[in-house]
């Protein structure tokens, strides 16, 4: 696993820079951005994106019409290195306050789709056409889409031995406060910031001296997860098996965190195999994926009915 680690930071230091590396983990440096050429995904020109945005639907009364957050238009897209495609022509729409699940046997490009959404240089996006509140998310860097919103919860999340849980939350949440053009916080107004949230996902102060996830059980690496979405306060997450490795209790906990971090503004892409999760963390829709591309949507149901009869019975 390649991981590049700070030195302790200084109340001076630069802004936090993330992105994710060639392998499944996330590289962590300070200072000056890195080339933009180091976290481009290769995919061919295209034209305006601007008729890639459907009309939100229309809602009756006085009530407000939902914003669209995400819109992915037939993407495809390839291992960087061997150039296998993965993903064969993905479509998903995602609305303000929404949550949607994304099911599948293992290999069907459920991950490598989220990742591709974050940016990650393992793949390549080949065509098709992905917008972020209204911008041409595939035009972005890594680190310009966390900073924009777009937060990635991983499988396996990686541990980061030389840097406190504080004070990577901090140069995280920092930076987004610089893009914003907000000051920074200092300790003690991040501290208070902070605090509330560790409540949220059921994590003692202790954790925060702790090194980023190292020594931490399958459980605490969750948490820890769910605790940095909560700080940066993304408007859309993508948790991919935020239940796998859980004990009951940690399950628990972890969907009880992000039930309360869901608002009418933000929205959460669930990658899960398990109808456990959505029976506590209420889907607006659940897609099925097969081969590299959504193939059936529907509700609950949908999931009961995978449950019962497996892909077999929805294919």
């Amino acid at each position: 696993m390649a991981l590049t680690v700070p030195s302790p930071p200084s109340p001076q230091l630069s802004p936090l820079s993330l992105r994710p590396s060639a392998s499944n983990s996330l590289q962590f440096t300070l200072g000056a951005a890195p080339p933009r050429a180091l976290l481009r995904c290769s995919r061919p020109n295209r034209a305006s994106l601007s008729s890639a945005v459907d009309s939100p639907p229309h809602t009756s009364g006085s009530q407000p019409e939902k914003k669209l957050i995400l819109q992915v238009k037939d993407l495809t897209a390839v291992i960087a290195e061997s150039k296998q495609q993965i993903l064969k022509g993905v479509n998903l729409t995602v609305y303000e306050g929404e949550v949607h699940a994304v099911m599948g046997k293992n290999g069907s490009g459920k991950s490598t789709f989220a990742k591709v959404l974050v940016g990650h240089p393992d793949y390549e996006v080949t065509g098709g056409s992905v917008v972020f509140k209204g911008q041409d998310l595939l035009e972005m860097e890594a680190d310009e889409r966390s900073l924009a919103g777009l937060f990635m919860s991983f499988q396996s999340p990686v541990e980061i031995p030389g840097v406190s849980n504080i004070n990577f939350l901090r140069m995280a949440y920092n930076a987004k406060r610089a893009k914003l053009g907000l000051p920074e916080l200092g300790v003690f107004e991040f501290y208070a910031y902070l605090y509330p949230k560790l409540e949220l996902v059921n994590m003692k102060t202790d954790f925060l001296d702790r090194n980023v996830n190292e020594g931490f059980s399958g459980g605490e690496k969750k948490r820890n997860e769910i605790l940095q979405l909560a700080v940066l306060g993304a408007e859309l997450a993508l948790l991919d098996e935020i239940d796998s490795g859980l004990d009951v209790d940690a399950f628990q906990d972890v969907a009880k965190a992000v039930n309360g971090l869901l608002t009418p503004t933000n929205s959460v892409l669930l990658i899960t195999h398990y109808i456990r999760l959505l029976q506590l963390i209420k889907p607006t829709r659940i897609h099925i994926m097969e081969n590299g591309k959504i193939v059936k949507t529907g509700d609950i149901s949908l999931a009961e009915a995978l449950e019962k009869d497996g892909y077999e019975a929805i294919a």
